[in-house]
């Protein structure tokens, strides 16, 4: 083989692979939204922290999900409720129904132990918080905030940031590529686009010695490194490893919802 042959070669390879390990970006859309892999029912997540590497796991909670399909104002819907427990009382509680096609944001209800409840209908533009509606003309600038965000939502395509857990699973997963997700969550900032890649695959050990292989779905922030383990067979987050600075926090899916 010549010279100029063997570089030719050498130079096409090595674009070849360099297209091959280029990441894909997505940007999602609602046809690209999968809402039948949600699996209906009950499903709970056992939460912790570690303030250190070799620090006790502290600060637990268990997290509830409950997923049922049914109708909303004449649509085909998917309702989640949330409770969050930690100790001896409930903390936090939330009620969020989305399209059953694809999965944009028709209700959102919730409720915090100390910051009370709001609410945010889609479908007809209605916000309150602790049962006082929130209004454009509204000068109170937490108001002018939380309004101005949920007018921006109702203009777009947006996900539920407080059903990450159930967005997660409905993606369309391939190696080396990155989700762009323009997440919303109702009563906070502005919608907002996030990034979301998968960095590869991973066997995660359960019971009787069985492993369930994952994607790993990776996000990162400032001082915030985020990694999900979702199932490649039922499409469930089964855990993730979150750091941020010295500290970590963790979400494990419990085999069992009683």
């Amino acid at each position: 083989m010549k010279p100029f042959t063997i570089l030719l070669f050498a130079y096409m390879l090595s674009c070849s692979l360099l297209s091959a390990q280029k990441k894909d970006t997505v940007y999602i859309k609602p046809d690209q939204i999968n809402t039948k892999v949600l699996i209906p029912g009950t499903h709970r997540w056992l939460v912790y922290f570690k303030m250190g590497v070799d620090s006790p796991r502290s600060l637990f909670s268990i997290w509830s999900r409950h997923i049922e399909r049914k109708k909303y104002e004449g649509k085909d819907a998917i309702e989640i409720k949330q409770v969050w427990e930690e100790k001896d009382s409930i903390v936090h509680t939330t009620l969020s129904v989305s399209d059953a096609k694809d999965f944009r944001t028709l209700f959102h209800q919730s409720w915090w132990k100390q910051r009370g409840s709001s609410s945010f209908n889609f479908l007809t533009g209605e916000a309150s918080m602790n049962d006082k509606k929130l209004l454009s003309g509204d000068t109170s600038m937490r108001v002018k905030r939380v309004r101005n965000g949920f007018d921006t939502a109702l203009t777009q395509y947006t996900l539920n940031w407080h059903l990450d857990l159930e967005v997660f699973p409905q993606l369309p997963y391939q190696s080396n590529r990155t989700f762009m997700i323009n997440f919303y969550d109702p009563g906070f900032s502005q919608p907002k686009w996030v990034a979301y890649s998968v960095t590869g695959s991973g066997k995660l050990p359960g019971l009787d010695g069985q492993e369930t292989d994952c994607w790993l779905l990776e996000h990162n922030d400032t001082n915030n490194k985020e990694v999900y383990w979702v199932s490649k067979k039922t499409k469930e987050v089964l855990k993730l490893e979150q750091q941020f600075g010295t500290r970590f926090r963790y979400k494990i899916k419990l085999p069992f919802s009683m």
